[in-house]
């Protein structure tokens, strides 16, 4: 909005006051929260500019390429001289195990929506949606420890450089702090267009990580007697080969930080340019964009894996990896420090922070993203859930709280970062084994099936091995879940129509009436015989003192999923045993209810009249039946409904029981 198109300000008009003011900024721009934030999970709409596959592919790398900062230093200290076979697992886990999955997801979740969306559809009702803020939970851990743990480690890379200020040492809790904040701060100031910091910050890692990686590896191949040590170590440590291949398979599931960053590569299609034929129901070359970035990105990331798996564990020594020691949470850096000088090594941890701190950005877009597109559909979020800056600060201070719980420790937080993108993983392989199944492909249901089987087995032993990442995870979803049926609760009197559609018998239906009130008797549909009809009929003009000769609209409300909160509705005119009804199909039947009568108010200009029955049983199982079947006391909850909606009482339907 410019000058010329504002309104003045009224100069004698008294200013707002602080706690308004600050209302009104908290709450300012809503529409952020339905994905204008470049980031995973962000969309755009049609007439916004789109970009190449490699460039929205640097926008989900910076938070998968970002983990070359740590991942290295996490795998040595947590597989030993086993690490670089133990990487060759996980590199083969991820080309031939979830590359195929994700560029399935990406086939069906054209939008953006990925695997938790296919799950939602395969499973629907109360079932799927409880199902689903489980997932939410395990993404919540994700994005949350991609935040916690990229900042830590851009901490570590910050206070562990030769020429840091010797008073940052020890304040690795502050630094992080610091960091979240500055990372809150941009997103309650406006997160604008990412994609093309990502694509500079990505390339110059990456070219500076190949730089780091050639001169290492020239290193390794010049002085045969570190490959040689390494070599000893391993025979001698674990003698049988075939033991030594054993132990890789056991151990790699310790490595699954490396596997992060499919979920936010499936979240990011919406920013990719397709054909110019494409449409919204078949986009072909979205699609295909979408599988050559995971591809090239799966690729790129696995030849990083392998061989900085290789000259760590070669060139640094053991106990560089502890805690405390200069190569934990940067074994990369340390490299770079050790065999290019100061110079690069300063350059080089530069780019490692600020592709970190980045990264933790990208998390927090799909933060933004995630919440606003699943939670108020399902009526499980407060209405400033809808708003950018409060849950930017909500999340900041659950960062808060993490990095203060776990000290900054970058290998306190990996379990709990490698359960979230574990689950998140085997949930996206059981989706397309389910989807593969449902279309009667045995091949890839049974292929599908198998990748299933080895990433539960994964997200089981990692939980095993590394029991905290369970936990925060719990919390985050009895969080989720606590919240949000609280919400739902609290929300239930609203009106859950964002459409409301009358056919042409049910508009003629009306017609007839020119002048006066429009008297419309509620029904249930179980029973559709004559005399039900007639005996409803009969009721209310006896208890109601209707003339005798009334002829009154009958309004039938099916319910169909009444776990759903946002619906259209679509309501018909019907002619049954003579009776003429307006048949719709809704969530909750008095919320429906209301939702017709003051769209039939607004559409004719004649004020519905609604007759109901009082409902037997007892108020305490009807109201929950009310709150999770959709059903329960329909008169009042009806009247409560239509209360809260329309605050003028003379301009609002009226409710008859009797």
């Amino acid at each position: 909005m410019t000058t010329m198109s504002r309104q003045p300000a009224d100069p004698s008009a008294p200013k707002p006051g602080a706690k308004l003011a600050l209302k009104s900024w908290l709450l300012f721009g809503l529409q952020d929260s339905k994905g204008t934030h470049q980031g995973p999970g962000g969309v755009t709409s049609s007439h916004q500019k789109k970009h190449s596959w490699w460039q929205v592919m640097c926008l989900t790398g910076v938070d998968y390429f970002s983990t070359l900062g740590y991942q290295p230093a996490i795998a040595a200290l947590a597989a030993g001289v086993i690490s670089p076979l133990a990487t060759l697992v996980l590199v083969a886990v991820t080309l031939l195990g979830a590359l195929p999955v994700y560029r399935r997801v990406a086939g069906e979740s054209h939008r953006g929506e990925g695997s938790i969306a296919m799950l939602e559809r395969l499973m629907p009702r109360w079932g799927g949606k409880l199902f689903v803020l489980v997932l939410l939970g395990f993404a919540a851990t994700d994005f949350m420890i991609t935040m916690t743990l990229s900042a830590a480690d851009a901490t570590a890379h910050v206070i562990q450089n030769p020429i840091a200020p010797g008073w940052l040492e020890g304040q690795n809790v502050l630094v992080t702090l610091f960091l979240l904040a500055l990372l809150a701060a941009v997103f309650l100031r406006g997160f604008k267009e990412a994609i093309g910091v990502a694509v500079v910050l990505v390339v110059i890692y990456l070219g500076l990580n190949v730089v780091v990686v050639a001169v290492t590896l020239f290193e390794v191949f010049t002085h045969p007697v570190a490959v040689g040590d390494w070599w000893t170590a391993l025979s001698t440590s674990h003698g049988n080969p075939l033991m030594v291949v054993g132990i890789a398979l056991l151990v790699f599931p310790k490595l699954a930080l490396g596997l992060s960053g499919f979920e936010t590569g499936v979240a990011v299609m919406p920013q990719i340019q397709g054909h110019a034929d494409d449409t919204e129901e078949n986009p072909a070359g979205r699609i295909q964009g979408a599988r050559r970035l995971l591809t090239t990105a799966a690729v790129i990331m696995s030849a990083f894996l392998i061989t900085t798996s290789f000259i760590t564990v070669v060139l640094i020594p053991e106990q560089e990896f502890q805690p405390g020691g200069q190569a934990n949470g940067r074994a990369l850096a340390f490299l770079s420090h050790e065999y290019l000088g100061v110079g690069f090594g300063t350059v080089y941890d530069i780019s490692t922070i600020a592709i970190l701190w980045f990264a933790g950005a990208s998390a927090m877009a799909g933060l933004l993203n995630l919440v606003p597109r699943y939670l108020p559909r399902y009526g499980m979020a407060p209405g400033w859930a809808k708003a950018v800056r409060p849950l930017v600060l909500v999340f900041t201070l659950v960062g808060f709280l993490i990095t203060y719980l776990f000290n900054a420790d970058v290998d306190a937080q990996g379990g709990a970062y490698a359960t979230g993108v574990l689950v998140l993983m085997t949930s996206a392989a059981v989706a397309v084994t389910l989807s593969a199944r449902r279309k009667n492909q045995r091949k890839r249901t049974v292929g599908f099936g198998t990748i299933a089987v080895v990433f539960t087995y994964t997200t089981i032993a990692n939980i095993f091995e590394r029991p905290e990442g369970i936990r925060i995870a719990a919390v985050f979803i009895v969080g989720i879940i606590v919240i949000s049926l609280m919400s739902r609760i609290r929300r239930s009197f609203e009106l859950h129509a964002t459409h409301v559609h009358l056919d042409r018998q049910a508009l003629e239906f009306m017609s007839e009436v020119v002048d006066g009130p429009l008297g419309i008797i509620a029904h249930e549909p179980l029973r559709l015989s004559a005399e039900a009809y007639r005996e409803k009929l009969t009721s209310a003009i006896e208890v109601s003192h209707l003339p005798v000769d009334y002829e009154a609209l009958f309004l039938e409300v099916i319910v169909d999923d009444s776990s759903d909160f946002e619906t259209e509705l679509e309501v018909r005119g019907v002619v049954r045993h003579g009776y003429q009804i307006l048949e719709v199909h809704g969530p909750v039947v008095p919320n429906t209810i209301a939702s017709v009568l003051l769209h039939i108010r607004d559409v004719t200009g004649l004020m519905p009249h609604i007759y109901f029955r009082w409902t037997e049983g007892n108020p305490v199982v009807n109201l929950l039946r009310f709150l999770f079947l959709g059903e329960g006391e329909i008169a009042p909850v009806t009247r409560e409904v239509l209360r809260e909606a329309e605050p003028d009482v003379t301009k609002r339907p009226w409710v008859h029981v009797g």
